[in-house]
């Protein structure tokens, strides 16, 4: 339960921090996107994208309040089942990266973003990937 609820606060705040650049935020935005190493940007997202990330994130972690129990509500037993899964799997994969960019595997890591990513952002990614398997695990 403790996991889950751990778990559940870390994605509500990072969706609260992707809806807040939706409004014109900018705690955290221009050192959250990759850059090549001339520092131009490699994602120039929209505020749709944030959005759409933030919404993601925080139902993810509604998800995991729900599966502490400190929120009751009946879901399908196949989203149980696979969202359980597919949600570790998402942020194993954002912490292993795509291999130039983003990722512990990274090839450009100069850069502000790369340093952050490598400091901040893919061990978050990890350690979330790592709560979400356990908290499937001990079920």
């Amino acid at each position: 339960m403790i996991l889950s609820i751990l778990l559940s606060l870390i994605l509500i705040v990072l969706g609260m921090i992707h809806l807040n650049w939706v409004i014109g935020g900018k705690f955290g935005y221009v050192e959250s996107l990759p850059t090549k190493e001339n520092g131009e940007r490699v994602l120039n997202p929209k505020k749709i994208d944030s959005a759409i990330i933030g919404i993601g994130l925080i139902a993810f972690g509604i998800f995991y309040m729900i599966e502490s129990g400190l929120i009751e509500y009946s879901l399908p037993e196949w989203i149980i089942k696979y969202r359980g899964w597919i949600i570790p799997i998402i942020f194993l994969l954002r912490a292993v990266g795509e291999f130039k960019y983003v990722g512990f595997f990274k090839s450009v890591r100069k850069t502000d973003f790369g340093k952050l990513d490598t400091k901040l952002f893919s061990p978050l990614c990890l350690i979330i990937g790592i709560l979400g398997i356990i908290i499937q695990l001990i079920k």
